[in-house]
C-alpha cells in the first residue's frame, strides 16, 4: 500500500484527499496542512515510487505502469481508510489521477481542485514528450528532468518550484522514473476521453497565469463544461500552491466550504 499521512479534525466529518504530481511527493502540500486540517480531515499519500512509497514487489519485474493502476493504488488507501467520500486536491499530473478516479468511480469524489491541471498537450509538449521518449535511455535522467522543469516552469519566479520537484524527484531510481515517463504514451487518448464529458462533479481549477502550456486549454474547458469554475492566480506558475500558497489555500477553502455537505 502507499505510504500516506492523515490529519484529523473531531468537527469535521469531510476529507481532502491531496494527490501530487510525477517527481514529487506529500512534502509538496507542507503549506496547505495547517490551513486544510483546521476545517477538515487530511489525506496525503507518496504516489508509487515515490517519497516514501517503495515500488511494489509484484512491479520489479513489470516496466509499465499505467493510469489505472496507480489510481487503484489511490482507491485502495481511502478503502483501507474507509473513507466513503471524499474532496480531491491535485497538481500536475496529480489532476490526472484525479479525474481517472472520478471517471470510474464517480460516487467517491465530492469536489475536485486541480491546481496546474493538465488535461490538453499543446504541440510544444507533444514534442517535448516524443523527444524525452527518444532519449531517456541515454540521457541521465535527472538531466532530462531538469530540463522538462525549466521549460514547464521557465521562469525567475518559479525556482522554488522547480528546485522542490528536482529535488523530490532525485530520490526516484532511474527505472522508477523510465515507468512513470511511459506513462506519456497514455495521456492523449485519456485526456481526450476526459474533455469529451462533464461528469457533473463540481471542480476548481486553481491556475497560474504563466503556465504557458496548460492554462490556454483549461480555459477552453471550463467554457464547455458547466460543472467547472477557473481561478487564475496573477505572477504564478504551473506549480501554484507552492508559488503562490495563501492565495491557492483561500481559494481552496472558499470553494471547499460552498461544496462540504454533511454526510
Amino acid at each position: 500500500m502507499l505510504n500516506y499521512s492523515t490529519y484529523l479534525n473531531a468537527n469535521s466529518n469531510q476529507w481532502v484527499t491531496f494527490v501530487h504530481g510525477a517527481g514529487g511527493s506529500s512534502s509538496i502540500w507542507y503549506k496547505q496542512i495547517r490551513d486544510f486540517k483546521a476545517e477538515f480531515n487530511v489525506l496525503i499519500l507518496d504516489l508509487r515510487g515515490h517519497g516514501n512509497s517503495k515500488p511494489r514487489l509484484k512491479d520489479t519485474f513489470n516496466s509499465k505502469y499505467t493510469f489505472d493502476s496507480i489510481t487503484n493504488d489511490i482507491l485502495e488507501v481511502i478503502n483501507h481508510l474507509k473513507i466513503e467520500m471524499s474532496h480531491f486536491v491535485g497538481i500536475s499530473l496529480g489532476t490526472i489521477l484525479i479525474r481517472n478516479l472520478a471517471e470510474k468511480h464517480p460516487k467517491r469524489v465530492q469536489s475536485m481542485i486541480m491546481g496546474g491541471a493538465i488535461m490538453k498537450l499543446n504541440v510544444r509538449s507533444q514534442i517535448l514528450i516524443k523527444l524525452g521518449v527518444i532519449f531517456k535511455s541515454v540521457v541521465p535522467y535527472m538531466l532530462l528532468y531538469r530540463f522538462f522543469a525549466f521549460i514547464i516552469m521557465p521562469k525567475k519566479n518559479h525556482k522554488k518550484s522547480r528546485s522542490l520537484f528536482v529535488n523530490e524527484a532525485k530520490k526516484l531510481y532511474q527505472k522508477e522514473f523510465i515507468r512513470w515517463f511511459k506513462l506519456t504514451s497514455e495521456i492523449n487518448p485519456l485526456l481526450r476521453f476526459f474533455r469529451a464529458k462533464d461528469i457533473q462533479i463540481p471542480t476548481l481549477y486553481v491556475m497560474g497565469a504563466e503556465d504557458h502550456l496548460f492554462l490556454p486549454s483549461i480555459k477552453d474547458i471550463v467554457k464547455s463544461h458547466s460543472s467547472s469554475i477557473l481561478y487564475v492566480v496573477e505572477k504564478c506558475g504551473h506549480v501554484v500552491n507552492v508559488e503562490q500558497p495563501l492565495l491557492f489555500n483561500k481559494t481552496s477553502l472558499d470553494f471547499l466550504r460552498s461544496k462540504a455537505i454533511v454526510v
